[in-house]
């Protein structure tokens, strides 16, 4: 891992804030369909026992994943896990099994929720792919089989609520699967490539702190500490896109953001330096695709929708 990307990690690590929650433990056994969808959040799977298939629409084809595996969704998305490649009708949202006894055709689960706070948690949603795979047998992450065998112990103990421990391990899983997709160079550009530049960290920094600050191309260069000719150079370089375009698409990420959480539009446009809300509004379709309203009141709806 490069020095600067492995100084990123570790900023982005111990600065990360996100409440984890267990939605449930168990095993499934027979047809059965799970899934977290529709509830706005950042969500895991762990596959403790067993295996099953990751089902996630969009013409893409199902992922096996076996035991060992760690699904994390850091962004909501509409998915499915069930026990075989091309589920029937048959397989619908059943109740959990306890973990034990271990039935020969069950699949021993933990499914849960992430909720990312602060800077470093935008910065993590906004610079990753939104589906994070763990696999049992990677090499390079040899380190996480223990922690599995930890969660498992935890599951099996059987008490009526899950253990906390188990919530606390699947950030560690997390957190070692970070540094691992970091090394890989595996990410997005955007957020992180800039980011990945030691003379551009700080002013990231300051962009995620301030998005409603009134900046300038003049401004940044003065925080990177470069000639204004020499910042718009290398900015371009490292993100593909001017330094106005780049802050366009951060005011609107972080805008979206306040709205899944439930700012009002005009909030949402006042935190990210807009006025005027029919500017936000022609700012914020550019970029996200959607009108404000419209794209707040479709996650609302895909949350209830789940209760």
């Amino acid at each position: 891992m490069k020095p600067d990307t492995d100084r990123l990690v570790h900023w982005l690590v111990s600065g990360l804030e996100l409440d984890t929650t267990v939605f449930h433990v168990g095993q499934y056994c027979g047809a059965w369909r799970a899934s977290t969808a529709g509830r706005a959040r950042a969500s895991f799977h762990l596959i403790l026992r067993g295996d099953c298939f990751l089902h996630l629409g969009g013409g893409a084809g199902p992922l096996p994943l076996g035991e060992g595996d760690a699904v994390f969704l850091l962004r909501d998305r509409p998915h499915s896990l069930t026990p075989g490649r091309h589920p029937g009708p048959d397989c619908v949202p059943r109740p959990m099994r306890p973990m034990q006894p271990v039935q020969p055709d069950g699949t021993s689960l933990a499914c849960g929720f992430f909720d990312f706070r602060g800077l470093a948690g935008a910065f993590l949603v906004e610079s990753f792919p939104g589906l994070l795979v763990l696999r049992a047998g990677s090499g390079t992450l040899r380190a996480a089989a223990p922690l599995f065998d930890l969660i498992r112990a935890e599951a099996d103990r059987g008490t009526p609520a899950a253990s906390p421990l188990i919530a606390r391990l699947t950030e560690l899983l997390l957190f070692y699967l970070i540094r691992e997709m970091a090394a890989q160079e595996r990410i997005e550009a955007g957020l992180w490539a800039v980011a990945g530049r030691p003379q551009f960290a700080p002013l990231l920094e300051r962009l995620l702190d301030e998005p409603g600050r009134d900046w300038s191309v003049d401004d940044m260069a003065r925080i990177a500490n470069m000639s204004r000719a020499s910042f718009f150079k290398h900015f371009v370089d490292a993100s593909g896109q001017p330094p106005a375009q780049f802050l366009l698409s951060l005011r609107m990420t972080i805008a979206a953001r306040h709205l899944r959480d439930g700012d009002s539009v005009t909030r949402a446009a006042e935190r990210v330096g807009y006025q005027s809300p029919a500017a936000f509004t022609r700012a914020f379709h550019k970029v996200i695709g959607e009108q404000p309203g419209a794209y707040q009141r479709a996650r609302r709806q895909a949350a209830h929708g789940m209760h």
